[in-house]
C-alpha cells in the first residue's frame, strides 16, 4: 500500500523529548511535507530522563519548563509556546492531552484563532473516583472537548476516553513503538540452554521500576535456573541496587545506560526480556528480536504488546508472581522460544514505528483532509 504524506508542516508539544522517541518524530517528519518542528523541554533531574536536542530530520526547539509541587498535584508550565507558534506557523498541531500542563489551554485557543487542527496525544483516561469526581470528569471532557482528535496508545485507553463522553469515530490507536519493524529474520536460538539462561532488563533504575523484587525473585529460584540477569540503565537507583546485587545476587550485572544500537548485542544475547514494575516502551524493541516478555500491568500499552502467547504481565509490586513467571519462563525452553517467536511476529506485523507513524498521518488526514499518496 503507498504511503499516505501530510501536505503541510506540523507541530509537537512534549514536554520532555526522550532519546527513544527521536526515531518516531524523524519518521513522522519524513511523511510531513513541510516538515515537523517538536517543542519539549527539559525533565527534573531526579527524572532519570535520558533527553536530546538532537533530530535529524525533525526540527527541535526549546521550551522553558517550570515544574510546580509533585505527586498528583503535579503541575507544568512551557515558556514560549505561544511564540514557537506563531514563529513555526503550522497546518496542524499535535499536543499531549494532559491537562496538567497550565500553557496548554493558551496554545489551544491559538489554533482555533488560526483555524489550525488540534490533536490531543494521551494514555486514556482512567475512571475518576472520589467526593469530587463528577466536577473533574466535567473538567477533563470540557478539556478534550478541544480537540478534533484524540490519539492513544491502546484499545484500552481508547474505550477510556469515549467512556468519558469523548465521540469514538474522532479517537484512534496507535500502538506504543520505539523500533521499526524487523528487517532481519527471527534470531535462531537453540531450544535448550547450553549455558545458564539470560534475563534482560532495560530501563530507567528507578524505583517503580522494581529491579529490587528482579533480583529477589532471581534469587529464590532453584539453582538450576537461576540466569545471568543483565540490567542496562543508568537512575537514581543504581547505587542502592549494586549494593543489594551484591548482597542478594551476584550473578547481576550492571552494563550502565545503552541508547539506539548499542542495545542490539544485549536483545541478541538475551532470552527473556523482564520489565518487572510500571512503564517500558524497550518491551517492543525486545520483542522485534524474538524475546518473550515478563511485564508488570500498567496502562493499556501492555494489554497489546503482552499477551498470554507471548509473555506474562504481572502486577508490578508482587514478587511472589514475578518468580512464578521467572520460574514457568525458564523452565521450559521450547515453549520460551515459540514464545519469543509470537513476540517477532507482533513486532513484525502490528505494532511498530511504521504502524505508529501511519495511524499518525491517518489522523492528520482525518482533521485536516491535506494528504497526498507518495
Amino acid at each position: 500500500m503507498d504511503e499516505l504524506t501530510f501536505r503541510g508542516r506540523v507541530g509537537v508539544q512534549q514536554r520532555v523529548l526522550p532519546v527513544y522517541r527521536v526515531p518516531f518524530f524523524d519518521a513522522l517528519a519524513d511523511a510531513c511535507d513541510g516538515g515537523l518542528g517538536v517543542f519539549a523541554g527539559q525533565p527534573r533531574p531526579d527524572e532519570a530522563i535520558a533527553t536530546t536536542d538532537s533530530l535529524l530530520v525533525s526540527r527541535y526547539f526549546p521550551a522553558r519548563n517550570l515544574h510546580l509541587l509533585r505527586g498528583p498535584l503535579y503541575l507544568c508550565w512551557q515558556g514560549g509556546f505561544i511564540q514557537w507558534l506563531e514563529d513555526w506557523q503550522p497546518d496542524a498541531l499535535i499536543v499531549e492531552a494532559n491537562p496538567r500542563y497550565l500553557s496548554t489551554p493558551a496554545a489551544l485557543n491559538w489554533t482555533h484563532r488560526m483555524n489550525v487542527p488540534v490533536i490531543g496525544w494521551g494514555l486514556g483516561s482512567p475512571l475518576l473516583t472520589g467526593p469530587l469526581s463528577s466536577l473533574r470528569k466535567t473538567a477533563r471532557l470540557r478539556f478534550l472537548s478541544r480537540f478534533n482528535a484524540l490519539i492513544t496508545y491502546s484499545q484500552r485507553g481508547a474505550k477510556e476516553y469515549a467512556d468519558l463522553g469523548f465521540p469514538a469515530d474522532k479517537i484512534f490507536v496507535a500502538p506504543n513503538a520505539s523500533a521499526p519493524r524487523p528487517t532481519a529474520p527471527l534470531p535462531s536460538r537453540p531450544t535448550t540452554f547450553m549455558e545458564r539462561p539470560t534475563v534482560l532488563f532495560v530501563g530507567r533504575l528507578q524505583a517503580r521500576k522494581r529491579v529490587d523484587n528482579l533480583l529477589h525473585a532471581c534469587a529464590s529460584l532453584p539453582d538450576n535456573l537461576q540466569p545471568r540477569l543483565l540490567i542496562v540503565g543508568e537512575g537514581p537507583e543504581r547505587e542502592n541496587l549494586e549494593t543489594l546485587t551484591k548482597e542478594v545476587y551476584p550473578r547481576a550485572e550492571f552494563v550502565g545506560p545503552k541508547f539506539g544500537d548499542e542495545l542490539a548485542p544485549y536483545f541478541a544475547a538475551a532470552d527473556l526480556f523482564v520489565l518487572p514494575g510500571t512503564g517500558g516502551l524497550a518491551a517492543q524493541e525486545a520483542m522485534s528480536y524474538g524475546l518473550p516478555v515478563i511485564m508488570g500491568q500498567g496502562d493499556g500499552t501492555n494489554d497489546d504488546l503482552v499477551r498470554p502467547a507471548n509473555g506474562w504481565q504481572i502486577p508490578p509490586d508482587d514478587p511472589g508472581a514475578l518468580k512464578d513467571a521467572l520460574h514457568a519462563a525458564l523452565s521450559d525452553a521450547p515453549r520460551l522460544r515459540a514464545m519469543g517467536a509470537e513476540s517477532y511476529r507482533i513486532a513484525a506485523e502490528e505494532i511498530n514505528l511504521e504502524k505508529m507513524v501511519g495511524v499518525f498521518v491517518e489522523v492528520l488526514a482525518f482533521c485536516a483532509g491535506a494528504v497526498r499518496r507518495a
